[in-house]
């Protein structure tokens, strides 16, 4: 699985460049099965999730081109039709989370697909009837396959998939992102609402719509879309990692440490920096760049009313809950006490035992929720041994290791690489002391 040792203590300073963002690789990529002709999309993360999806698919028979750094050629026009109903596609399927976005592709185009549970973290359950369901309302019949504990798929022999209007149980984004696209066939107009509207979504609607899709309302939480005979060829830029952008934030201010995080995307990233501003975190906008400064202390901001600040996961152009992790451990060296609110996932705070170990201040009050007293830098954490649970909790651990007294080892790091390029690399060319084994 491999390991970090972490040297704490050291300043980080320079200049970084996030990766391109995986949650929307994970979609665009998929989106290629919908057409037999080219797609070329630029600025992939090779991160292990991205570079096990693109096997996964050369598997299904597409023929994948690496052109250059971050930048590949997909054409699915040679799709092994048995493979994908076999039982070691499903297998090679279960052990991946981005494979769920391969399921709308699928059956939009070929009628069928397996829908195994989904791998990728241990951070609580992850529900697909959100999927499901909306897969259904276009005339698609499901069932279970006992003997490959998958959901099965199928457009009825004779029909085809037909437009539907459908309120979503929850603003999931990939369960909105496989809907759109097996609604991109379906006869007649397919209204998803409350559907997520988040950057990277939008960003899958706007690959469509070049390849020949008819989308209207992207950016809302109100799709409509008007199935089309068949897609063409495109190319698309993926968008930087938002949670890339928001880590590196994090680890200038843990550090005490001025940093400067070239190309964000700043309109896409929401209320990300505000975010860390209620932490008292300066968060500088350059153009298209953020610049965090080197700071004494970080006030935590109150509410109006003098009660406690809160950070909680909201459907976007809410907070996305993948950077709670961050704000966490950016909270243990605040002046102040702050609430973080995880609604998500029940088990996505209980890595903070392995903060509290290192000397951090927190109350885990449930599963969803945690009270971060801060120590305004007048302790420093303490170098621990540890093991990454999941991505992000993974990058909080490496974080609050790099700002610890002492060497820290940080175990199971294979769940950080899955969303994280060569981040001891880019993170030692900043300052940082990180040895990989």
């Amino acid at each position: 699985m491999g390991s970090f040792i972490v040297e704490g203590g050291h300043k980080l300073s320079g200049t970084i460049r996030p990766q391109g963002a995986k949650n929307e690789a994970l979609q665009v990529i998929s989106a290629v099965l919908l057409t037999k002709e080219e797609v070329v999309i630029s600025n992939i993360p090779e991160i292990l999730d991205i570079k096990n999806l693109i096997l996964l698919l050369e598997g299904m028979g597409v023929e994948v081109k690496r052109l250059d750094k971050g930048v590949y050629s997909f054409k699915a026009d040679n799709v092994d039709k048995d493979y994908i109903a076999s039982a070691d596609f499903v297998a090679k399927c279960a052990k991946l989370r981005g494979s769920v976005m391969v399921v709308g592709p699928l059956l939009a185009r070929f009628g069928h697909a397996y829908f195994p549970k989904p791998g990728g973290d241990k951070i609580g359950r992850r529900r697909v009837d959100t999927h499901i369901v909306g897969m259904t309302k276009l005339g698609a019949e499901q069932s279970w396959d006992q003997s490959r504990k998958a959901f099965y798929l199928r457009v009825p022999e004779g029909q085809k998939l037909k437009g539907n209007y459908m309120l979503l149980d929850e603003a999931s984004v990939t369960g909105t992102a496989n809907i759109l696209m097996t609604a991109v066939f379906a006869e007649g107009e397919t209204t998803i609402y409350n559907a997520a509207c988040e950057p990277y979504l939008q960003q899958l609607c706007k690959l469509l719509k070049n390849m020949g899709a008819d989308i209207e309302g992207v950016g809302s939480n109100l799709l409509k879309v008007r199935g089309v005979k068949e897609l063409h060829s495109a190319e698309h830029r993926v968008l930087p990692d938002m949670l890339e952008v928001g880590s590196f934030i994090g680890m200038a201010a843990l550090n005490q440490s001025s940093l400067l995080i070239k190309d964000v995307s700043y309109e896409n990233l929401g209320i990300i920096p505000d975010c860390f501003r209620k932490l008292g975190v300066v968060v500088e906008q350059r153009g298209d760049d953020i610049f965090v400064p080197e700071q004494e202390s970080y006030i935590v901001e109150s509410f109006l009313d003098g009660s406690i600040m809160t950070l909680a996961d909201a459907p976007w152009p809410g907070l996305t809950p993948d950077l709670l992790s961050v704000l966490l451990v950016v909270a243990i060296q605040c002046k102040g006490s702050v609430l973080i609110h995880q609604k998500m996932f029940e088990s996505r705070l209980f890595f903070v035992d392995k903060l509290i170990d290192m000397g951090a201040q927190i109350i885990l009050c449930d599963p969803h929720r945690a009270v971060v007293i801060g120590h305004d830098h007048n302790y420093q954490l303490r170098a621990c041994n540890m093991a990454s649970p999941d991505i992000r909790a993974g990058i909080a651990l490496l974080i609050a290791a790099m700002s610890a007294k002492g060497t820290s080892i940080i175990s199971n790091i294979n769940q950080i690489d899955r969303g994280y390029e060569d981040i001891d690399q880019r993170l030692n060319a900043i300052g940082a002391r990180i040895t990989r084994q």
